[in-house]
């Protein structure tokens, strides 16, 4: 898939199908995240692979915000260094790659942060110096996604040389 037509048709999904994502497939999206860029190519993220479902139900239960993703195939919890300057950025780069990856293999996925951090740590044993920054669900659709986005116009989100200054149609020529 084109990475534009990914970027451009990829939506947030939290209701799956019970369907197993092949092995080969995790592995390509755990893949995209090793080959993502951090801040000074630090690669201080790590990540923990959730398959099991008794463990995928725990990690529903330690969330917060995230009670659906109980119903992933899998997930990935991101940690992170916190004291990496642009550790937080790194994360959310990390995700959109392995999100847009998954997306190529037409494998779903939704992200959450509101986590019980005592629990989550107790329960996948993360250490102290390692910060969970979000969980990623992912498997297939549990119906058809046709990929369009309701988002604002470009005029509306851009503005040419400082901010309030519109940007016209000759500007991007």
């Amino acid at each position: 898939m084109d990475a534009f037509d990914a970027i451009s048709t990829k939506l947030d999904i939290r209701d799956f199908a019970n369907r197993k994502v092949p092995g080969e497939v995790r592995r390509k999206i755990l893949e995209a995240a090793r080959l993502t860029a951090s801040s000074m190519n630090s690669q201080h993220w790590r990540f923990v692979l959730v398959q099991e479902r008794r463990n995928i139900e725990r990690l529903a239960a330690d969330s917060m915000s995230g009670k659906w993703v109980a119903g992933a195939d899998f997930a990935i919890v991101v940690l992170i260094d916190p004291k990496v300057p642009g550790s937080g950025i790194d994360a959310g780069r990390v995700v959109q790659d392995m999100e847009l990856a998954a997306w190529n293999f037409g494998v779903v996925s939704g992200i959450y942060t509101g986590v019980g951090e005592a629990a989550l740590r107790k329960d996948y044993a993360i250490p102290d110096g390692l910060k969970p920054a979000a969980v990623v669900g992912f498997g297939y659709p549990k119906t058809k996604i046709l990929g369009r986005k309701n988002r604002k116009p470009l005029e509306e989100l851009v503005f040419a040389e400082k901010y309030g200054q519109r940007l016209g149609s000759s500007t991007l020529s």
